[in-house]
């Protein structure tokens, strides 16, 4: 099997599996399963934002969610010890079943690590691929997610929407922070004026 038959079936298997996501979201008059959606718009955000990057972070990249759905948010403890034990163990999650399906494709034991080292979030700030996956994550956040998440607390203040849009920006790297500045993001219209204001511009 060739290099890209070999990526293209870990995409169909990765599709595969944010299909059966029975949470469906509608956006252009386009039912999407949730997670399916998701992935798309990171591997989309990918190309614009570094299109040289090799198959196993393209592929590490489109899994950063894969079958989310299957770990929810009520099977942890409440509050904010039970919120970090609940995202670890989807990095675990998510890192695994990637790894699965990339060798199920027919990929080899040291891509399926660096993917799955990825997806993890392991070395953040010190290994560029979990730092490339965080930055794309970060940029889809705010170009599709930041104005709905926005809407869900209308009970925020701005003092408390200035430190969530400046932690999301501490963890872009100074490459993917010029990249939303620089007319490349579609920054949510209305919330234009309070992110200038958190990052200092």
């Amino acid at each position: 099997m060739s290099e890209a038959q070999k990526f293209e079936k870990a995409i169909e298997l990765m599709d595969q599996a944010n299909s059966e996501d029975p949470n469906k979201v509608t956006v252009d008059g386009k039912e999407w399963p949730k997670e399916l959606l998701y992935s798309h718009r990171m591997s989309e955000m990918l190309q614009r934002f570094a299109p040289e990057t090799d198959d196993a972070m393209k592929l590490a990249i489109h899994a950063q969610h894969i079958q989310r759905w299957k770990t929810p948010r009520d099977t942890y403890p409440e509050g904010r010890q039970g919120y970090y034990q609940w995202r670890t163990g989807l990095y675990k999650f998510h890192a695994e079943t990637a790894g699965a399906l990339m060798a199920e494709a027919g990929y080899d034991e040291a891509s399926i690590e660096r993917a799955k080292k990825a997806v993890g979030k392991r070395a953040l700030k010190i290994n560029p691929d979990s730092q490339l996956l965080e930055d794309i994550a970060d940029l889809v956040f705010i170009e599709h997610y930041m104005q709905e998440f926005v809407e869900k607390h209308p009970e925020y203040s701005e003092e408390k929407w200035l430190d969530i849009i400046r932690k999301t920006w501490a963890k872009m790297s100074g490459q993917a922070q010029e990249f939303a500045l620089s007319g490349a993001l579609k920054l949510p219209e209305p919330l234009v004026p309070v992110i200038l204001k958190a990052v200092g511009k």
